[in-house]
């Protein structure tokens, strides 16, 4: 196992094709789903031809910034996964996402993973601004890009095709630059 990253409780590392059976596991959970695609499970098909090729791609590309699968650190179980990868628009922007599975809610695991990310990016990588994006709804999403240090910037609204239940109140952008990590110490370590 290739670790990138390890924190008190979690081990990031890289994704493999053998592991498209968590994948399709974690999105096959309503619950997990439900401000993503309003519950609707993503198809073993798409996880093997487009999301691990995606990954193996960002490896390759931007070995650094790309998606994590996390593990707990003592047993190895999966929980999820974290992405903290070049956005494309400017440079030295990243986006923060994560997706744990429900057995993992409200240990502050998301938030554990989400810290240490942003302070090896900034600390590490040369990282100039993080952003995290969640739907206006999703209070506990929310909470997490807050505890991991970003600041609320807007709310903004998509025209999706087929839109969720809570969409109407809009998508948030949240974000962090190095100047404002660097003066919020309580930040600095995971």
């Amino acid at each position: 196992m290739s670790v990138y990253l390890e924190t008190e409780r979690l081990t990031l590392r890289r994704f493999t094709p053998a592991d498209a059976d968590l994948l399709v596991e974690l999105d096959a959970d309503p619950g997990v789903m439900r401000y993503l695609s309003g519950g609707r499970a993503t198809p073993r098909a798409v996880v093997e031809q487009e999301i691990i090729p995606l990954y193996l791609r960002h490896y390759r590309d931007t070995p650094d910034l790309a998606w994590w699968a996390a593990l707990d650190r003592d047993g190895g179980e999966f929980l999820g996964w974290f992405e903290f990868r070049p956005t494309g628009r400017e440079a030295g922007e990243v986006e923060l996402g994560y997706r744990l599975r429900r057995a993992a809610w409200g240990r502050g695991l998301a938030t554990e993973g989400a810290r240490a990310l942003v302070a090896r990016g900034f600390g590490e990588l040369g990282v100039r601004r993080v952003v995290g994006y969640t739907m206006a709804v999703n209070l506990g999403s929310r909470r997490v890009l807050e505890k991991a240090g970003l600041r609320y910037v807007r709310t903004f609204h998509e025209d999706w095709p087929d839109p969720i239940a809570g969409a109407e109140h809009g998508e948030v952008e949240y974000a962090l630059d190095r100047a404002g990590w660097r003066t919020a110490p309580e930040y600095w370590e995971p």
